[in-house]
């Protein structure tokens, strides 16, 4: 019975996330979306207030004050809620300083981790106070934690970043101070870490997306910004992702309008390989040519992921949509798969972040693969060279101070 009541609850609570989500994004434009919406506007003005005045308070340094590291703090962040491309930014980034001679090591939250959602649950029973502290996700040698432990994002760069150094706390001064010290690490990459404030950085890649830069232009909980438009002032080289086309005038406007230094750097996430989930067996960009596909997926922005594998296809057959970092069960894919065999489905893609939550023990009734994607750099190979160089060249500060911004 209880385990009943547990399952009922859970699923009503992703029904609620679904529909909370639809309204950020705009996707969901029934009444009742539109009235929540309505009920959600004032709260943005409210959450507008609150970013504004953290800001001014770490910026002055009254009551909350950033801490200097002895490495190099980089940070890779954007204003709004997921669905950037930061990860792939991130690795791209890693390798490059790491092919410089560079010890690097990335700094992540762990969102959505196990010990993340403990302290987030909205089951009071399931809450954890407990601080895990700082978790070594890879020591540059070995992956040592699972995705459902690590997260999807640190657990992806730690495989895919041999050599490079992955931990995720929340306190990420705690984290930086670690890598520091039992790594010697001397480059901090800070995933996602835009509106990570205790940490002073060095510099600040704000990556924007190109097919929904802003959203509808609301913060939270109204809208997808969690930060103001205008705080595109803060960045000190700007990423335009999912670049495959000139950008609109639009859009390079209003970066100019709130950053005339900074300079743009066009990016593309570009399809490499396709690989078999739980296995090791790869296939060319040509693989799906003629033959009937279904695609799954469980992030922020799903609709340019399944217009590249209709592109990419015989035609698509099956398409199923989940709540971002949603994490699968073995029934719940046995269901999937049998949904989608049936409607004349012969092969099932993922993205390489949906991969990662896949049980391993999981047997697939039609053949599963993921699509491993890279970032390319469109526009501005010669800055985004300049970024590597540009830290490089930075010196270290002395020692760790509490200074203000």
């Amino acid at each position: 019975m209880a385990q009943s009541a547990l399952i009922w609850t859970k699923q009503k609570w992703s029904d609620f996330e679904s529909f909370v989500e639809g309204v950020l994004y705009d996707r969901d434009l029934s009444i009742s979306a539109r009235l929540f919406g309505l009920f959600l506007h004032p709260f943005s003005y409210i959450f507008y207030i609150i970013v504004r005045i953290r800001l001014f308070l770490y910026s002055k340094g009254y009551f909350l004050h950033s801490i200097r590291l002895d490495g190099l703090v980089i940070v890779v962040g954007n204003l709004t809620m997921g669905g950037t491309g930061k990860t792939p930014v991130v690795e791209r980034l890693a390798r490059e300083l790491q092919s410089k001679q560079k010890k690097v090591a990335v700094l992540s939250r762990g969102y959505k981790s196990k010990d993340d959602l403990a302290h987030t649950s909205i089951l009071p029973w399931r809450r954890k106070v407990t601080d895990v502290g700082t978790k070594v996700v890879s020591d540059g040698n070995r992956v040592l934690l699972d995705s459902e432990e690590a997260g999807d994002e640190p657990f992806m760069l730690a495989h895919n970043l041999p050599g490079v150094v992955v931990l995720t706390d929340k306190d990420r001064v705690r984290a930086g101070q670690y890598a520091i010290r039992e790594f010697s690490a001397e480059v901090l990459i800070l995933d996602d870490g835009f509106q990570y404030l205790p940490i002073q950085a060095d510099m600040n890649l704000l990556l924007v997306d190109q097919l929904n830069p802003f959203g509808n232009h609301k913060l939270l909980p109204r809208g997808i910004l969690r930060e103001p438009v205008s705080h595109l002032s803060r960045a000190s080289y700007v990423m335009v992702t999912k670049s495959e086309i000139e950008p609109q005038l639009e859009l390079l406007e209003t970066i100019r309008k709130f950053n005339h230094q900074a300079e743009i750097i066009r990016c593309a996430h570009k399809p490499k390989v396709f690989r078999q989930v739980n296995h090791t067996k790869e296939e060319k960009l040509n693989f799906l040519y003629e033959r009937e596909v279904g695609v799954f997926c469980g992030i922020a922005s799903p609709r340019g992921f399944e217009q590249l594998i209709h592109r990419m296809s015989g035609e698509l057959r099956y398409r199923k949509r989940f709540l971002d970092h949603h994490r699968y069960e073995k029934d719940e894919l046995n269901r999937l798969f049998q949904q989608a065999k049936n409607s004349g489905v012969e092969v099932m893609i993922t993205t390489e972040k949906d991969a990662v939550r896949i049980p391993k023990d999981f047997q697939p009734v039609i053949p599963l693969f993921y699509l491993r994607m890279e970032i390319e750099i469109v526009e501005g190979y010669e800055d985004f060279e300049e970024v590597v160089s540009s830290i490089c060249e930075l010196k270290p500060k002395l020692k760790a101070t509490r200074v203000s911004n």
